[in-house]
């Protein structure tokens, strides 16, 4: 009886993970076409009004939706950021950018967490070697790596949310890191909706080809380096004691 109850609650913990993954994989074939520059052209008036109408109701609606896509690492976030400069501004839109893909990206470590991540850090701090010696750095310098996967564009926002979960991250550190981490591409984005009714005007398109211009990735990963330095000071500071 007892080895049946402790099945069918480690089933339960998985859950939650498998949810995540049937709504990206489903999200992914149903939504790809429908969350777009060109849908927000359509309604962009209509969207427009009903802020101006109820203000608030289309902060939480917003909110919803883009906790929603995180979460399930549903196509068309770099859209909703833009919209989010589109409908209110710099500082609000980057503030609830930055709010929503938070607390997206904590739902999914949560849930990665609870199921397969609780059985492989288990593993990981019963192991011996090479594997219990990169957990200790990495616990040495959680902070620093996951600073460095917000920052890094190389790395995809869903891989940032996963992969600390499965290793054993603290969950304060992951959100707060999360939080500071995502704030200059969020400004970035939102920076771009500020200016594209603009760009909808002149029958264009937003160019997201700004990202890896040098004016944004240059100072980007100036802030990487910077959030690596208290590692590289470790392991000089290791190796000088060797």
């Amino acid at each position: 009886m007892s080895q049946t109850v402790s099945s069918s609650w480690a089933l339960l913990r998985h859950l939650p993970l498998v949810l995540i993954a049937v709504g990206a994989v489903t999200g992914a074939v149903l939504l790809r076409d429908q969350i777009s520059f060109d849908t927000l052209r359509t309604h962009r008036d209509g969207l427009l009004a009903l802020r101006d109408a109820n203000y608030p109701l289309v902060v939480a609606g917003f909110l919803a939706a883009y906790v929603l896509m995180v979460a399930f690492s549903l196509p068309g976030a770099s859209v909703a950021s833009v919209t989010g400069g589109f409908l209110f501004g710099l500082a609000a839109g980057t503030a609830l950018n930055v709010t929503a893909a938070t607390i997206g990206a904590v739902l999914i470590f949560v849930a990665a967490r609870a199921g397969l991540g609780r059985a492989l850090a288990a593993r990981i701090s019963a192991s011996d070697g090479t594997l219990a010696r990169l957990k200790t750095r990495l616990a040495e310098n959680e902070v620093s790596v996951l600073l460095l996967l917000r920052l890094l564009p190389v790395v995809p926002f869903f891989v940032a949310n996963l992969l600390p979960a499965l290793v054993g991250v603290r969950l304060r550190n992951f959100a707060w890191t999360t939080a500071v981490g995502i704030v200059p591409g969020a400004l970035v984005f939102t920076s771009l909706g500020v200016g594209v009714g603009a760009v909808f005007d002149r029958g264009e398109t937003p160019d997201l080809s700004i990202l890896w211009s040098p004016a944004v990735l240059g100072p980007v990963l100036g802030l990487a380096l910077l959030a690596a330095l208290p590692m590289l000071i470790r392991m000089i500071r290791g190796r000088g004691q060797v």
